[in-house]
């Protein structure tokens, strides 16, 4: 297969490609763009120091690799330390959404998204 990507050679480059069915000149024109901004390489593995760290993955009915660990370990609610004690940075929620719904309302104004944000006092 010469299309496949060498994983193993990762200074091959990715050949450049135009889509089929194009008008008259848009496909030289688009080969043309990906001379001026040339591809980059392929992506490669994850390096082994990144691959040791992750965890690998058991299945649903293997046994609990942490049977001293309640299953409720890091959540705010039930056998445990919660988030703070187990060091899980805790997130508002309502903050991102709100945050979300400004850069919207950037992107696409809408009297109905000011109300929104002048309500909770954005």
């Amino acid at each position: 297969m010469a299309n496949r990507f060498d994983l193993q050679n990762p200074a091959q480059k990715i050949a450049k490609k135009a889509a089929k069915g194009q008008t008259y000149g848009k496909a030289t024109e688009q080969i043309a763009s990906q001379s001026a901004v040339p591809m980059g390489s392929p992506p490669t593995d994850v390096s082994a120091a990144q691959a040791a760290r992750r965890p690998m993955p058991v299945e649903l009915t293997a046994p609990s690799q942490r049977p001293q660990e309640p299953i409720t370990f890091g959540a705010n609610f039930g056998e445990g330390p919660s988030m703070y004690q187990a060091g899980i940075p805790m997130v508002d929620q309502s903050q991102m959404a709100l945050q979300e719904i400004r850069q919207i309302a950037a992107m696409f104004p809408s009297d109905d998204l000011d109300d929104l944000l002048a309500r909770y006092g954005m």
